[in-house]
């Protein structure tokens, strides 16, 4: 009987990693919608981003307990690398197609392994070099692909947005001992606290509409799916969660697609495919030590 309850329980668990990633894939589908394109485009990743982060903030700040508080030197580039991850991703989801966005954000994976590898001494193992190549491959064909085109800009910041998530990560290990509805609720208010003032210079002013879409995107898409991962991952070992998460970057274009029509080119296509392939080789063929799954896309 006790196998029959544990294994009930390991299936739930599974049903909400995948619960989380839908939720978390929903970031393009909010971004791209037509409410928000009224915001003038050089302006429009600011503000989403400021709200977004907002939003979230506020809807975690409830779980944070007063016993959790505790300042630490290493939550200064912490913070910093979360704000301009979070202004960078939301950027790029405004300028390039939501496909190239999320996988090339997701490259920090790769990231990751060589800031752990730098900064932590932390040891690549050898058969994730072949991830590794995999990845750098795709990211080659997306940007090269669209070298002269309108969304090689939005291509390349959301590169650096996947640099920025894996300093987060990074950062997050240093910070391991820390309670992680502190960090994440810190991290995500102290983000839009560093933009609101500049988004508050442009002086730019949000319909009703448009704030109550900012709601759900904060609380929606990035709040709760938080505490429904943090708990799953009680039960679902790391690497198994790593392999359902990678649901949200195949289903983040799909939803643009269906809903706002929004197609991309053969290069991008062919380095999404390049890049999913090289997580699955890191996930499934080698298995990760000591991995931190942080969402804020």
């Amino acid at each position: 009987m006790t196998d029959d309850v544990d294994h009930g329980k390991l299936f739930r668990a599974r049903l909400l990693v995948l619960l989380a990633s839908v939720l978390w894939s929903l970031s393009g589908l909010f971004i791209k919608s037509p409410p928000f394109q009224s915001i003038p485009a050089d302006d429009r990743g600011l503000i989403l981003a400021c709200y977004r982060a907002l939003f979230a903030g506020l809807f975690l700040l409830p779980l944070v307990r007063v016993r959790y508080i505790r300042w630490r030197p290493a939550l200064i580039p912490l913070l910093i690398a979360f704000a301009a991850m979070n202004v960078l991703f939301v950027t790029a989801m405004t300028r390039t197609s939501a496909a190239a966005a999320i996988f090339l954000q997701n490259t920090s994976v790769v990231w990751a392994m060589l800031f752990g590898y730098f900064l932590l001494q932390e040891r690549i193992e050898r058969g994730s070099i072949l991830a590794i190549l995999i990845v750098l491959s795709g990211i080659f064909c997306i940007v090269a692909g669209d070298w002269a085109g309108e969304n090689f800009d939005g291509n390349l910041i959301a590169l650096t947005s996947g640099v920025c998530y894996a300093l987060v990560v990074t950062f997050f290990r240093v910070l391991r001992d820390e309670h992680p509805a502190w960090l994440v609720a810190l991290c995500l208010l102290t983000s839009a606290a560093i933009v609101a003032p500049w988004v508050w210079k442009l002086g730019i002013t949000l319909t009703g509409q448009q704030f109550f879409l900012l709601a759900l995107l904060g609380a929606v898409q990035l709040g709760t799916p938080y505490v429904v991962f943090s708990h799953a991952v009680k039960t679902v070992n790391s690497q198994e969660a790593s392999l359902l998460v990678l649901t949200e970057p195949i289903l983040n274009p799909i939803w643009v697609w269906l809903f706002w029509g929004e197609t991309v080119s053969v290069s991008t296509f062919v380095g999404c495919a390049l890049i999913i392939a090289g997580l699955f080789v890191r996930f499934l063929l080698f298995r990760p030590r000591r991995d931190l799954q942080l969402k804020n896309q």
